[in-house]
């Protein structure tokens, strides 16, 4: 081999590096960049989150503290008229049975209207309708001329809260025959 011939050798050998070098510093700095963007998106997304999860949580705190806001409102027309009632009977004036009942039917009405706007409903089954022990609670079974297994009596009233029961009626049932 002559001198020229292994100065090209040598030219190509360490021409070859340099090239090799350039596309995987390229190829480092496209992987930085996309590293860059991943992580700078991941910051977004976590900070994100965590302001969600504040927002949710105050959200959470503010409904805890005013639920009772919508029932408290509505329980004053019934309050107020308890009070008309008993200042008119400090005041000396005496009320008439008729208008104490007619007092009394007005304030019921009221009370039933407050409760009916916060979902609570009444749970009133009539005498013979099938015996229910997600909404009823039996407290006796009395031999009786109906079918088996069915409301003879309702002692108590039940209520039930956006469909969930707040308490169970009390009745009596029916025994098998």
């Amino acid at each position: 081999m002559s001198n020229n011939e292994n100065r090209t050798e040598d030219n190509n050998t360490a021409e070859a590096p340099p090239t090799v070098e350039l596309g995987v510093e390229a190829k480092l700095a496209d992987l930085e960049a996309r590293h860059a963007d991943v992580s700078d998106a991941y910051l977004r997304a976590k900070a994100e989150a965590e302001n969600t999860r504040r927002r949710s949580e105050e959200e959470i705190a503010k409904a805890r503290k005013y639920a009772l806001e919508g029932f408290a409102e509505s329980m004053l027309p019934v309050k107020d008229s308890l009070e008309a009632a008993l200042a008119l009977q400090a005041s000396g004036t005496p009320a008439t049975v008729e208008q104490v009942i007619e007092g009394v039917h007005t304030t019921l009405r009221q009370l039933t209207v407050a409760l009916e706007r916060n979902k609570v409903v009444e749970i009133n089954p009539a005498t013979g309708d099938r015996f229910d022990p997600h909404q009823q609670q039996a407290i006796t079974v009395v031999p009786a001329e109906q079918e088996p297994n069915t409301v003879v009596t309702v002692l108590q009233k039940g209520y039930l809260i956006a469909d969930r029961v707040l308490r169970p009626a009390l009745v009596t049932v029916s025994a098998p025959k």
